[in-house]
C-alpha cells in the first residue's frame, strides 16, 4: 500500500505540502478534525476534490494524532491506496440510543459479506448515540470472524457536538468502512494500564450508562469516599478515576469513564452501559502505566502480524488519557512508534470511546480509558 500524510491548520494550511500524490489512486481517505475545522467544510472539500474515487470518512476529535504528535483545533489526513486489497463504505442515521443496536444492524447488512475480512467503525457520541448497542447490532449481523474496530468522536473538552464525516461533509449517526480481500494483513488490541485499588462491588441497580447502586449502597456516596478529599473536584476529578467492570471471575475488565454525576438522584453516568449484575472496581491513573499500556497494545499487534511489519497503524486513545497525561501525551505515541518500528505511518485521534477486542479471537466491545491500535499491511 501507499500512504499519503498532511496536517491542515489555519495558519498554515496544507503541511507539508497540499495533499495530492495518491490523487486518482486513493481508495481511502481518514480525516480526524477538530469539530469546528470540519464543520467549516474548507477540508473536507479539499479531500472529496483531491480524492475523487476514494471512500471519505473520519471524524470529530479530542485531539488529532499524526506520527507522533498530538494536536488540536487541526485537521490530520491519511490517504491510502491499497495495492490489492479494496474498500467499500457505509453510513446510517441514528435517530437515538434506541436505535442504536438497528443502526449497527443496517451498517453490517449495507457492507457485501464477500470477502469482507475488517470493518472499522466511527459513531457519533452519547447521548445521540449507545455506541456498546451499536456494536452490537453490528456484531450478530455479520459474517463469522469479521472483527470490528474504531471509535466514538470527541469534541475536544466542550462534550458539545461531535461529528462523523462522510462524503465531504460533517454530519450525524455512525460510519463503516469494509475491508476486502486476504492479501490484507490486520491486527488490532487495546490496553490500558490503570491500576485497581479497593474492593469489588456488584452493580445491584443501574440503567443503561447510569450507576445508581453498588452492593446496595449509593454508588455515588461509595464513590466520593474513596476519592477522598479529590470528591470536591467531581466531575472533572472523575477522568482519573474510573471503574473497570467485569462479568465473571478471570474476564479481563472493561474500562468505563464518569462523565458526570447527578446529587439528586445520586447516581454516576458513564461513557457506556454499566450493567446491573456485573462487578465494578475503581481505578486510579499510573503515569508510567497508562504508557506501558498503550506500548503493550502496540507490541500485540506487532506479534499479531508476523512477519508482516505494519504499514498503517490507526490509533484511538481515550481523551481522559489525554487530559490526565497532559505533557506527558506524546509519550504513549512515542511508546508505540517504538514497539511497532520506525515503517508504520501512524494515524488517528482521541476519542469519547474505543471500539475494538482486547485482541484476536475475543468479542468486540466499547472501551473507555484505552489506546486501541489498529495495524494494515499488505506484504508480497
Amino acid at each position: 500500500m501507499e500512504i499519503e500524510q498532511a496536517r491542515w491548520t489555519a495558519n498554515e494550511g496544507w503541511t507539508p505540502a497540499a495533499p495530492g500524490r495518491l490523487a486518482g489512486r486513493a481508495g481511502l481517505v481518514l480525516i480526524f478534525g477538530d469539530r469546528d475545522v470540519l464543520e467549516d467544510g474548507r477540508v473536507l472539500k479539499d479531500a472529496r476534490r483531491i480524492y475523487p474515487g476514494a471512500v471519505v470518512t473520519g471524524c470529530s476529535t479530542a485531539g488529532e494524532i499524526l506520527g507522533v504528535e498530538v494536536r488540536d483545533g487541526t485537521a490530520a489526513l491519511t490517504a491510502v491506496a491499497f495495492a490489492r486489497a479494496k474498500v467499500a463504505g457505509a453510513r446510517t442515521d441514528i435517530s437515538g440510543t434506541a436505535d442504536s443496536f438497528a443502526a449497527g444492524a443496517r451498517l453490517a447488512r449495507a457492507l457485501a459479506p464477500e470477502g469482507l475480512t475488517h470493518i472499522l467503525l466511527l459513531a457519533e457520541a452519547p447521548p445521540a448515540v449507545n455506541a456498546g448497542e451499536l456494536v452490537k447490532g453490528m456484531m450478530v449481523n455479520l459474517p463469522p470472524g469479521v472483527a470490528v474496530t474504531g471509535g466514538v468522536a470527541g469534541d475536544g473538552e466542550r462534550f458539545e457536538r461531535a461529528r462523523v464525516v462522510w462524503d465531504g461533509a460533517a454530519v450525524g449517526g455512525a460510519a463503516a468502512v469494509g475491508f476486502y480481500g486476504a492479501a490484507l494483513k490486520v491486527s488490532y488490541s487495546s490496553r490500558g494500564g490503570w491500576d485497581p485499588f479497593g474492593p469489588e462491588r456488584l452493580i445491584t441497580r443501574s440503567r443503561g450508562n447510569v450507576l445508581y447502586e453498588l452492593d446496595g449502597q449509593s454508588a455515588l456516596e461509595l464513590y466520593k469516599k474513596y476519592l477522598g478529599d479529590h470528591a470536591g473536584n467531581l466531575p472533572g476529578a472523575a477522568v482519573h478515576y474510573p471503574l473497570a467492570l467485569r462479568a465473571k471471575q478471570g474476564e479481563e475488565g472493561v474500562v468505563r469513564t464518569v462523565l458526570a454525576i447527578d446529587e439528586v438522584e445520586q447516581s454516576m453516568i458513564f461513557a457506556g452501559d454499566v450493567p446491573q449484575g456485573v462487578y465494578a472496581r475503581l481505578m486510579k491513573a499510573n503515569y508510567d502505566r497508562l504508557i506501558d499500556g498503550a506500548s503493550a497494545a502496540a507490541a500485540l499487534c506487532r506479534e499479531a502480524m508476523g512477519a508482516a511489519p505494519a504499514e498503517l497503524a490507526l490509533l484511538i486513545s481515550c481523551a481522559g488519557r489525554k487530559m490526565v497525561l497532559g505533557q506527558r501525551v506524546e509519550e504513549e505515541l512515542e511508546a508505540v512508534r517504538e514497539a511497532l518500528g520506525p515503517g508504520a505511518a501512524l494515524s488517528g485521534f482521541y476519542s469519547y470511546g474505543e471500539i475494538a477486542p482486547f485482541a484476536g479471537g475475543a468479542r468486540c466491545e466499547l472501551h473507555n480509558e484505552t489506546m486501541t491500535i489498529t495495524t494494515l499491511s499488505e506484504p508480497a
